[in-house]
């Protein structure tokens, strides 16, 4: 599968995912998503490779000792992130450009949820934007 950043200026290819898919809440993953939640799963280092844009437009961010998050420089869009001594990576899901054929299957660092946080399917929901208020 293979997948990009916003702009295009970066791609990678992941042969397969080596774990679940999970919602990752902590507060990291939070501000670095400028989401609630970050959707994550590992893949083994010999199963990912960038395609293009490695040299030009990725840059890291270490947000905790050891820890780099990859994101393109150019449209900002988060797509790895990785503990330098451990056998994988964490792919950012959502930079995905084809269906992993699975579904998420866990939260974690639930406890670092924001009050507005909402999950249920007691909210309105559409296929595309919302219709405009009368």
């Amino acid at each position: 599968m293979q997948g990009s950043c916003l702009c295009g200026a970066v791609a990678y290819e992941a042969a397969k995912l080596a774990g679940p898919i999970g919602h990752c809440h902590c507060r990291t993953c939070r501000k670095a998503h400028a989401a609630a939640f970050a959707s994550t799963a590992r893949v083994d280092r010999a199963d990912f490779r960038w395609l293009r844009g490695q040299d030009d437009a990725l840059a890291a961010f270490e947000s905790t000792p050891g820890k780099l998050r990859h994101f393109c420089r150019r449209c900002g869009s988060q797509l790895v992130a990785e503990w330098v001594a451990q056998p994988q990576v964490i792919l950012r899901v959502g930079s995905l450009d084809d269906d992993p054929g699975v579904r998420p299957s866990q939260h974690i660092w639930r406890s670092h949820d924001v009050p507005w946080m909402a999950c249920g399917e007691d909210l309105p929901s559409f296929a595309e934007a919302a219709p405009p208020k009368p």
